[in-house]
């Protein structure tokens, strides 16, 4: 009995003393729509994680907006619908580097609803582009169609608050797939 209660002590200790962190942060990006709170997984994908993370402590937002939205009917011709917002960390002025593509074969992350991923052209275009899917959308993971390469894209964080803003955003008026009212990201915080 007297080990058992030790067991229980230990289990206590190490919850309250915060030793069951998974490693994952949380963010809060700041629009005029409202709040998305999100967490992101640096031990899956160290890489998208890192460079995001430098976007956030740059901390310089101007240009920064949420600017495409990509719904099922503004992509008539693509044979592989997909439902996204996206948005760009800051101005052209103030990218850093391209950084290396994780896929999620290697990350093991999927594009499901609310899963937060960089945006890319050709593999190794990754930079200050960001995109929110609205539901499941496996087509952006490695294999998928969306991309000729099926290489996918690299999903690396997921919301937790906020999808009535995302939706809110992707519901804007377009033309094409570009919003006529661009959303003004104010800031991207780390929360405590």
């Amino acid at each position: 009995m007297k080990t058992f209660g030790i067991y229980i002590l230990i289990i206590a200790l190490l919850i309250f003393s915060g030793c069951t962190d998974t490693g994952d942060e949380k963010y809060v990006i700041e629009t005029e729509l409202g709040d998305i709170m999100f967490e992101v997984y640096p031990e899956k994908a160290p890489i998208t994680v890192g460079n995001f993370k430098k976007y956030v402590e740059q901390a310089n937002f101007d240009g920064a907006y949420f600017y495409r939205v990509v719904r099922m009917d503004n992509q008539p011709v693509n044979p592989v619908k997909i439902e996204v917002i996206q948005g760009d960390f800051t101005g052209a002025d103030h990218r850093f580097p391209i950084i290396e593509h994780e896929t999620t074969e290697v990350t093991g992350l999927t594009h499901k609803d609310g899963t937060v991923s960089m945006g890319r052209f050709e593999v190794g275009t990754t930079q200050a582009e960001f995109f929110i899917c609205i539901n499941d959308q496996p087509e952006l993971d490695y294999n998928g169609k969306r991309n000729p390469d099926g290489q996918g894209f690299a999903a690396f964080g997921q919301v937790l608050e906020g999808m009535d803003v995302v939706k809110e955003i992707q519901s804007g008026e377009t033309d094409k797939q570009s919003l006529k009212k661009k959303i003004k990201i104010s800031s991207i915080s780390k929360l405590k």
